[in-house]
């Protein structure tokens, strides 16, 4: 008797979908999701693009779903300090839904060639004039991310440089899978608006106390405890907000 190959056996499956890797999207009802769906264009996030420029007409927003885009206020001299963080957490070009046509911030790809789901400012206006569920979830992310914004505020102006750095690892590593973080030490000295030197110093310091491991462009979370006693105050509280509005997020040590 001749043998049938497997496959003819059983009639093909379609491959499913992937999960959407976003945690916001995620947070939306089914229905709402699968409406939103056919709409959204998978790009990628490469280190160092600009999805948005400082007082650019906004066209679209992005869903990252995996990455670290840096939300930094850009001054007129050129130097940047960082507001806020957002990954598979959030959106960018939020303010949209504020009735805001330019961006007030540069969004900046700052760790990880990432991937995204891209959603043209028209079809997010028409997805949320008829999914006001959905619209509500977003406007709590907005809620969210201005609760992280000033928690960035309280920790720049109060905080010592080791908990500023402790908190910002923290969040990074929240929104990235794996351990390191590859990201040179002038760049995070321009994100958190210190000098070069006062990085490199405050990052010995966390080796020291077995919190990281730091070699040139990368830095890898060896024990998340150590880094949130280091950070103290200065992280949680923001997240906790997020997770209480929104949705599971983070990987805190409980």
């Amino acid at each position: 008797m001749r043998c049938l190959h497997p496959e003819l056996l059983h009639p093909a499956r379609a491959p499913r979908a992937p999960p959407v890797g976003n945690l916001l999207l995620r947070s939306l009802k089914a229905a709402d999701l699968a409406y939103l769906k056919p709409h959204l264009e998978p790009v990628a996030l490469n280190e160092g693009h600009v999805i948005v420029a400082q007082d650019e007409p906004i066209t679209f927003v992005c869903f990252p779903e995996c990455g670290v885009t840096s939300l930094a206020d850009v001054q007129a001299s050129g130097g940047r300090v960082e507001i806020a963080l957002i990954g598979r957490d959030g959106m960018t070009n939020s303010q949209l839904l504020l009735g805001c046509d330019r961006s007030p911030h540069e969004a900046l790809v700052l760790i990880g060639n990432g991937r995204s789901l891209r959603l043209p400012a028209d079809k997010l206006h028409a997805f949320c004039r008829d999914r006001p569920d959905a619209h509500a979830m977003f406007l709590r992310y907005i809620h969210a991310l201005s609760v992280q914004t000033a928690r960035t505020l309280t920790s720049n102006a109060r905080d010592c440089a080791a908990q500023r750095l402790s908190r910002w690892l923290l969040m990074c590593h929240d929104r990235i899978d794996g351990d390191e973080i590859r990201l040179m030490h002038e760049h995070i000295g321009r994100m958190l608006g210190v000098r070069r030197a006062t990085v490199t110093d405050t990052l010995h310091v966390l080796e020291g106390r077995l919190a990281i491991r730091n070699t040139r462009g990368s830095i890898v979370v060896r024990d998340r405890r150590v880094l949130e006693e280091l950070a103290g105050h200065s992280y949680g509280f923001a997240e906790a907000h997020y997770r209480r509005l929104i949705g599971p997020f983070g990987r805190a040590c409980g």
